[in-house]
This record gives structure tokens, sequence and C-alpha cells, in this order.
């Protein structure tokens, strides 16, 4: 068993197969239903050559808990769940245990019982640290205070779309460079093989420990990572240029970290010093006329939307991987990468 708590948890290997399998899943969304359990489907059945019975499909179900609010995390596993066969258990703190102080480690053990895996959107990472320490099934990380894994696969896979690779290409992330779309863009694109830069003001720079790892990954795979002070230094000649709210959920500082990053707005006149292919990329939800314009994220360099969909596709390739044996047809590979702990990069 395996888990995927943080970007390092794939090596560059299993990186790009999910990124493969994410396209694949993309271009066929409804024919992989590994999660049906049992019986096939006619549509996955194709992909098979030696299906030894069969047997009446009963659906393996994955726990989705919910400790902050969400629209595109939510949505999407829900979906992606549902797409491939399984049945989605959704869990929000409030309606559940967790709201008056079961313990996470409990309710790792009981869902353990109940489910397949476990999704989970929460705070601080030694929350999820506990819950994979006490889970007997899979835990994904859909979002913690440290890291947001899923929707850097979700960047990969736009940049891929568009200039047809991650390797090589230069990827920029200003504004909070403190939290955990830094953090992420830092691990993933080191693994990926780009050149991460990020640009915040001081006394938001990325913890220390993670650009040292992430530095390190790159050593190995062509990419290079930048912490920046000046943003126009940061983006010039950029192939992605990237940013996020400057207010996170609960953060109680709100009036002093705009006036902080105000020099850091992802605007047009920062994306002009970019190359002229340049992409711009947001996780939403966007707080427009903060962190970013209308003129840009609504701008024909905005591939928004495509990133946003492609939550989705990842997220399936990835659940699909890390909870099925199932294999699909990904042009190029022979076969999946190993959930063997050597490959992982940490």
């Amino acid at each position: 068993m395996k888990h995927f708590l943080r970007d390092d948890d794939l090596s560059t290997n299993q990186q790009k197969y999910l990124i493969e399998l994410a396209k694949a899943l993309k271009a066929h969304r409804y024919e992989a239903r590994p999660l049906l359990g049992g019986g096939l489907d006619p549509g996955y059945q194709r992909a098979l050559t030696d299906l030894p019975r069969q047997v009446p499909p009963a659906p393996r179900s994955v726990a989705v808990i919910m400790e902050k609010e969400s629209t595109r995390t939510r949505i999407s596993f829900q979906i992606g769940i549902t797409e491939l066969g399984g049945n989605p258990v959704m869990i929000d703190a409030q309606s559940s245990q967790l709201s008056r102080g079961e313990t996470i480690e409990d309710t790792a053990r009981v869902l353990s019982g109940y489910v397949d895996g476990i999704v989970i959107r929460t705070f601080g990472d030694d929350r999820i640290n506990a819950l994979a320490d006490a889970a007997t099934v899979p835990v994904i990380n859909a979002l913690t205070d440290g890291f947001h894994p899923c929707q850097l696969l979700a960047d990969l896979l736009t940049v891929e779309e568009e200039f047809g690779s991650v390797a090589g290409h230069t990827m920029v992330y200003v504004g909070d460079t403190a939290n955990n779309m830094a953090h992420s863009y830092l691990l993933a694109g080191a693994l990926a093989g780009a050149h991460i830069r990020l640009a915040g003001p001081a006394g938001y720079q990325p913890d220390p420990t993670v650009l040292g790892e992430a530095a390190a990954i790159a050593e190995g795979t062509g990419g290079s990572v930048t912490f920046l002070t000046d943003p126009v230094e940061a983006v010039t000649g950029a192939d992605v240029v990237s940013t996020d709210t400057w207010v996170s959920m609960g953060q109680l500082d709100g009036p002093a970290r705009l006036a902080d990053l105000a020099d850091y707005q992802l605007n047009a006149e920062l994306m002009a010093h970019a190359a002229p292919h340049a992409i711009a990329l947001h996780c939403l939800p966007a707080h427009r006329g903060e962190e970013i314009t209308d003129d840009v994220i609504d701008g024909p360099q905005s591939r928004v939307l495509t990133q946003a969909e492609n939550r989705l596709h990842v997220q399936k390739a990835l659940m699909m991987w890390l909870l099925t044996d199932y294999t699909w047809t990904v042009p190029g590979w022979h076969s999946r990468p190993a959930l063997d702990e050597s490959e992982v990069s940490r």
C-alpha cells in the first residue's frame, strides 16, 4: 500500500506515467471503470486480454473527507470516482464525528474497514500524516497547508498539452511563495525537469527544507529551482506564469497580506515580460483585482479553465493507479511503474 501525501511521493517515472494515463483517460473519458469491481463493463473489458472470470459488479468505495470548503476538489473527486465505476462517500467535518472531537486516527481506522481509499482536504500536514499512519487503505492529499499535489498534477498535464512536454520549460509562481502551491510547484516541477522560479516578498519565502529537497531532485532531472524577490526578473522569458489567492481560508491577517503582496499581482504588465507564447495559470478560486486581473485570467493566454478540468483527469489516473491493479494501454508504456518504495524520491 502506498499513499500520495506530497508531490515527491512519486518518482519522476511514476509522475510521467500518471500524466500519460490522465491523457488517455481524458481521450476515453467514460471507458475505464476499474472501481466497478468484479465484472467489467464492455468498454473497459476491451483493454484486457486475460479476464479470469466474471463476477457481479460491486463498486469500490472511496471516502472523500472535506474539512475545508471546496468546489473543484469536491466535485472533481466525486465525479471522477463515479466515472471510474466506484462509489464516492462524501464526508464533511460538520456532519461527522470529526466536528465532535473524534480523532483523525480513529476515523482512519474505521473508514479503512469500509472503503478502498481515503481522499482528504484538511489543514496541517501533521493531520494527514496521522491519518495515513493509522489507515490500512491508500490516502490521497487533496490539499493541506503544506502541499497541493493533485493540483500540480493538473498543472503539469496542462503544460504538457500546451507545449508537448514539461521538462526544460520555465514555470514561474508569483505571490505568496510560502504556501502549499509554491511548495508543490517546487517539488512537482523539479521532478518533471522544469525550471521553477518563485517570486515573493521578504517574509513569504518557501520552507527552506522543501526548497533544498526540490534543488536535490532537480539535480537529477535537469531542472532547477530559484527563489527571487523581483517578480519582473522571475517572469522574464517564462513559459508559464501562475499565482494563487493571497489570503487563504482561515488566515486572519488579510489586510496586511494584501499590502505585502501588492507588487506581485499577475497583470498584463507583468505578463508582458514572459515569452510571447506563455500561458497563465491559477488554481482558483481567484480574487480578481487582487492576485490576478481580469485581462489575464480572461485573456487569450489564460488556460485556467483547462487547468481546472484537468483536475478530474489526473485524479482519476491517480486513483486508478493507487487503488487498483488494472492497467490501461498508454502509448510508449509497456507496464505501469511499480509501487516500489525504492521509486520514491525522498
